[in-house]
């Protein structure tokens, strides 16, 4: 038996013990009923679990729910579309997602598998500094896909400042 202070109170017959708790005006909490003998506690039983709430809902906070996000290539990807989806990639492991690059083969495309193969193998390469694959690309039916992890050390985006922010006051000319 421990009261609400902390301090041992001894073993103690269940009806003498509630009845301490009651005088308290608290509740007796059975904490380890497997123990010999079981150890019951005297505390504010409601106080008790609003703290755990509010304990798991600060946890809750802290967690960041991680999201793959999937690009699609096709195999006879243009150079300024290849461009616009790896910065596509970039922004999305710099957010803390996984990428799941996708390319969709249709027809006599299926043909050649190692064009698929090629761009994804680009695609690990110029990344390479902000990324690691988590799966290399492999062929599932018509389509070949590989899993992209953000580096844990990779320097987060730079914003790009204009330049009428980086010009100095004194160096605009009177109109």
């Amino acid at each position: 038996m421990i009261d609400d202070t902390g301090q041992q109170l001894g073993i103690m017959p269940p009806p003498q013990a509630l009845a301490i708790a009651r005088q308290k005006g608290l509740d007796l909490v059975e904490i380890s009923p497997t123990a010999m003998p079981p150890v019951c506690r005297i505390m504010d039983y409601g106080k008790y679990q609003y703290q755990e709430q509010k304990r798991s809902r600060e946890a809750k906070k802290h967690q960041k729910v991680i999201e793959v996000k999937e690009i699609k290539f096709r195999p006879k990807v243009d150079e300024h579309d290849y461009q616009f989806k790896k910065k596509h990639i970039e922004r999305f492991l710099a957010d803390g997602d996984k990428v799941k690059a996708t390319i969709f083969f249709r027809g006599r495309e299926m043909a050649h598998p190692e064009i698929g193969h090629r761009i994804l193998m680009r695609l690990l390469e110029e990344l390479a500094e902000v990324a690691t694959p988590e799966t290399m690309p492999r062929q599932e039916g018509n389509q070949m896909h590989t899993i992209l992890t953000g580096k844990r050390g990779a320097a987060p985006r730079k914003t790009v400042a204009r330049a009428e922010d980086e010009a100095p006051e004194g160096d605009a000319q009177a109109s």
